[in-house]
């Protein structure tokens, strides 16, 4: 690998991402700090109206175009009623289990103040509730934010404003140790927005000479099913996301290096792509595993639902405890950094698809199946 990312940019990017709350539909402040960066970086970009931001690393020719997506949301919470005893019922934003956020501290952001809080079971005193506490059900329904403010009932929550469906953010609480570790909520998909960011550093900093056009995409509601469907456009040929591969029993993911995901349950990413990738990884001595997810979806998926013909890969960065209390190791971010490096520099999968439809001749082929005769 002749560039590597610069090091302490992608950690002082990551802290700054994780200190910024972005659940989905609150995430006009992130996509702020976003643009700001890459402005800083002289890098061209486009935000719709929503905030999903595509930005432009030119290359040598502007067809074939490729894109690197990552999403800017994160999962949250929504005050769904003020109760009578001056707590709030709050409802998820996007898809995890109650269990990761009982408490947690958070913010609520009224439409005037923020206000400070903590989300805690129903039955949160064992002086008072002896072993009931134990049997609650995990549950949303369980829950309740008991706000850092003089709250008895519900028309003290409305005299401060609070109302609902206001946005609630729980703290990241961010800790990198010594040995690498990275302790956080939110590092899917903070961390690849830092890994992205620290490449497009690395790529105009040294000057690094693109074959095609590379976009740079950063969505904004990934975590509610929506991705990549809004920002990319015929014009990208081909697509590598960047997102967390899920490190579990049953799964082959690592969190000191990084995963190719083969297939999850929107179904398999390109044969072609992938497999690229992959052979990136093994010329450029990148630490990597194969994967296959079952309760995953990503910024692609919506895209290629909506009919998009890109052809379309996924880059998995080794996270456990995923949607819940989340850790990786510096190792799994710099290895997907020198992937997608390699990546943005290497040629186009295909010349034949600079075109949205054209005829077989440069149509790829798969390996045949040869049948092995067993003599009996």
């Amino acid at each position: 690998m002749s560039f590597s990312i610069d090091k302490e940019y992608l950690r002082k990017t990551l802290i700054s991402l994780l200190n910024i709350p972005s659940p989905s539909g609150y995430t006009d402040q992130i996509v702020h700090f976003v643009g700001n960066e890459l402005q800083a970086m002289d890098i061209p970009f486009d935000v719709t109206r929503r905030g999903a931001i595509r930005a432009n690393l030119k290359g040598q020719q502007n067809t074939l175009d490729r894109a690197i997506a990552v999403h800017l949301d994160t999962l949250g919470a929504m005050v769904k009623s003020l109760k009578i005893n001056g707590r709030l019922a709050i409802a998820p934003v996007g898809t995890w289990s109650s269990r990761f956020a009982e408490g947690a501290r958070v913010t609520i952001f009224s439409a005037k103040n923020a206000y400070r809080g903590t989300i805690l079971p129903l039955k949160a005193s064992g002086h008072t509730f002896g072993d009931a506490v134990d049997s609650q059900p995990v549950s949303w329904d369980q829950l309740e934010i008991r706000i850092d403010a003089h709250c008895n009932n519900s028309g003290d929550l409305e005299k401060y404003g609070i109302e609902i469906g206001d946005y609630v953010a729980l703290d990241t609480t961010a800790e990198i140790t010594s040995s690498g570790f990275i302790n956080a909520r939110y590092l899917d998909d903070k961390a690849g927005v830092a890994v992205l960011l620290a490449v497009a550093k690395c790529i105009v900093s040294r000057e690094i000479v693109l074959p095609v056009d590379c976009h740079l995409l950063f969505t904004i509601f990934e975590e509610v099913g929506i991705g990549a469907s809004g920002v990319l456009f015929g014009d990208i040929a081909e697509m590598v996301v960047i997102d967390s591969a899920p490190v579990a029993p049953g799964q082959h993911s690592t969190e000191l290096g990084i995963t190719i995901v083969m297939m999850d349950q929107a179904g398999p990413f390109d044969y072609h792509l992938s497999r690229k990738l992959a052979g990136l990884c093994r010329e450029n001595g990148i630490l990597f595993q194969k994967d296959v997810l079952k309760f995953y979806r990503s910024d692609s998926a919506s895209a290629i639902e909506a009919g998009s013909d890109t052809r379309s890969a996924l880059i998995g960065l080794g996270v456990d405890g995923s949607h819940g209390y989340e850790r990786t190791h510096i190792n799994s971010l710099t290895a997907a950094s020198d992937l997608v490096l390699a990546y943005a520099q290497s040629p186009p999968t295909f010349s034949r698809d600079k075109d949205d439809i054209s005829s077989l001749e440069g149509f790829p082929h798969q390996p045949e199946r040869k049948v092995i005769q067993i003599k009996t």
